[in-house]
């Protein structure tokens, strides 16, 4: 059924999808393991990967031919989901993807530069199996308006620090760290994604999961 509904949906969407570059052959490689490219879903999404530019926590590009979003076809499906709702309930905004799919090997460079600093507990370490990222089942995401300009959301994606928690926001606008239109816009956030099936993390305001890493381990496939 999930499968018959994706493809439905990546036929609609190929007609009207704007013009991009040919694929890369990571592209292509997780296209012939099943992964799917989201825009191919829903065009309404955007999609600005971090990990593609210099301007992300570790400072430098980690992907060098990866630019579109790639997710496994369950979680694609719940994020069209989460686009959906956030449609009905605010038309004039969108979802903004910066990190989907992630291969074992840049989880290893991003692990190499972090560990034995106080951001090691931010990221997976590949040793113990990686995160839902290496698995597809996981995206970073914001939300932005229909130019593909971000709102207020307290911090950047990828700020690694006490701001980025989610359990702490009422605190966290009583000491003037984040607005409350940035705890609001957080909360619009969780509500959708949590409303098609993902999970928040509790410190990062950015990061969904779609499943467990128990779960996954059982049931689906690392990228490598």
């Amino acid at each position: 059924m999930i499968l018959s509904l994706l493809l439905c949906l990546a036929l609609t969407a190929t007609s009207s999808l704007r013009a991009q570059p040919s694929k890369s052959p990571i592209e292509q490689q997780l296209e012939h393991h099943g992964y799917i490219d989201v825009q191919q879903l829903d065009t309404s999404l955007f999609v600005s990967l971090m990990y593609a530019r210099a301007d992300n926590f570790v400072g430098f590009p980690l992907y060098t031919n990866l630019r579109r979003a790639y997710l496994h076809p369950h979680a694609a499906a719940a994020l069209v989901r989460a686009q959906r709702r956030l449609k009905q309930l605010r038309p004039d905004l969108s979802l903004k993807v910066y990190d989907a799919a992630r291969p074992m090997r840049i989880q290893q460079r991003m692990w190499d530069k972090v560990k034995n600093t106080p951001m090691q507990n931010y990221v997976s370490n590949p040793a113990h199996g990686g995160g839902l990222h290496n698995y597809g089942l996981a995206v970073d995401i914001t939300l932005c308006d229909l130019r593909g300009d971000t709102l207020d959301m307290g911090t950047r994606i990828d700020y690694l620090g006490r701001r980025a928690h989610i359990d702490i926001e009422d605190q966290l606008v009583a000491q003037h760290q984040i607005s409350s239109s940035a705890r609001r816009n957080r909360r619009l956030l969780r509500q959708v994604m949590r409303w098609a099936g993902f999970k928040p993390l509790r410190t990062e305001w950015w990061h969904f999961n779609y499943t467990t890493r128990a779960r996954a381990r059982l049931h689906y496939s690392v990228i490598e």
